[in-house]
């Protein structure tokens, strides 16, 4: 749903880039408290990179169209709503910048219905079923993460054609984009559901205590004494990496309780980032070559009539290939590995200076105050 140059006017796209700015402003200051953690800001570099990689990945949805991740809702369970808005908006700014994805007087469109909505829409509906679901069971936040994920998408496309009924640069009737907007991007919706709602089933089974949306949801760890289960006793901080972890009763089906004191965040990092390469490197190649919902619908519906060639389109990246190598895979994957590269190192920065200010104006630096203060 990458917004091109020249859909939507220059007074609007500034207005969007304004809107982009505050919450771009909003979601540093709330960070600090979601990367109070020290594994965190590493996490929030992973999960930018990841979002890049599986972005490169489109899947199929109906005749001539494909559909890739949007990233809102899983960011957001994953290492929270502000820092979430934070990851996707580093993730269009290096795919606006470096590969031509993207325009880039629309990168405040970009980042206001991509990053922005995403997020709160997700999050809100996440927290919103964890409330009303069995409390403490995995599958419970796995089920929260897909109906967000999946209603996100939707939701964005339609505050899409919101945006363009103020400032669109066509004579197009309002009600057949948006019907056309929504209707292909309920079909991606889905597979955004899936991705999110895998990955976080995946995070939740080897390293629960690292999904921000799943903290403080964790059922006392049980212990077997003369036969009967007694609560373990309670560690001094809930999510530090020596505190056992559970999401489910021990009675529950879907796991046992999962002590988290020998693992290492450090391994954990490097196995997700070797997926994200092997994702943008390898598996990217495989992509669907049909455009994109937006893209579809743009040329079937005649808005994308002003669109302007982008200001970084003679990048060495562009289009996500590597100039002057012939090769089509290779240059393909190169391109895919120099941008989770990229992506992990500038998430990363941005998000420990982001934690090194919180540190240094003197806050708690501790798990236990992360959890204290979570959305």
């Amino acid at each position: 749903m990458h917004v091109p140059d020249g859909i939507i006017n220059a007074p609007v796209s500034v207005a969007a880039g304004v809107v982009a700015v505050a919450a771009v402003g909003v979601s540093l200051r709330g960070a600090r408290r979601e990367l109070a953690d020290e594994r965190a800001a590493p996490l929030a570099g992973l999960v930018a990179a990841f979002v890049f990689a599986v972005q490169m990945l489109n899947f199929p949805v109906a005749a001539g169209t494909s559909g890739h991740l949007l990233g809102g809702a899983l960011a957001a369970i994953l290492v929270g709503p502000y820092t979430g808005v934070l990851c996707i908006s580093v993730v269009l700014l290096m795919q606006g910048i470096l590969f031509a994805d993207g325009g880039l007087t629309a990168l405040g469109v970009n980042i206001t219905v991509m990053g922005v909505v995403t997020v709160l829409v997700s999050y809100g509906i996440f927290r919103g079923l964890l409330k009303v679901l069995p409390r403490g069971r995995r599958r419970s936040v796995t089920v929260s993460a897909f109906v967000a994920a999946l209603v996100s998408v939707p939701a964005a496309a339609a505050f899409f054609t919101l945006i363009y009924a103020i400032g669109g640069t066509t004579d197009v009737p309002v009600g057949k984009v948006l019907t056309a907007m929504v209707g292909v991007h309920v079909l991606i919706g889905i597979g955004e559901a899936a991705i999110t709602a895998l990955t976080v089933s995946s995070v939740l089974a080897v390293r629960p205590d690292l999904v921000h949306g799943a903290r403080g949801l964790a059922a006392p760890l049980k212990l077997r004494v003369g036969g009967e289960l007694v609560d373990a006793a309670a560690p001094s901080s809930p999510s530090s990496p020596s505190s056992p972890s559970s999401l489910s009763s021990p009675s529950s089906k879907d796991t046992a309780a999962v002590p988290v004191a020998a693992r290492s965040s450090r391994k954990f990092w490097v196995v997700g980032l070797l997926t994200a390469l092997v994702l943008a490197g390898v598996v990217s190649f495989y992509a669907s070559a049909s455009p994109d919902g937006l893209e579809k619908v743009a040329a079937d519906q005649g808005i994308d009539k002003n669109v302007r060639e982008h200001a970084a389109a003679d990048s060495p990246l562009a289009d996500y290939g590597v100039k002057d190598v012939g090769n089509a895979r290779l240059s393909g994957g190169l391109a895919g590995v120099i941008g989770v590269g990229v992506t992990v190192a500038v998430g990363s920065g941005v998000f420990w200076a982001v934690r090194r200010r919180r540190t240094d104006a003197g806050a708690p630096d501790s798990s236990a105050a992360s959890d204290r203060t979570s959305v």
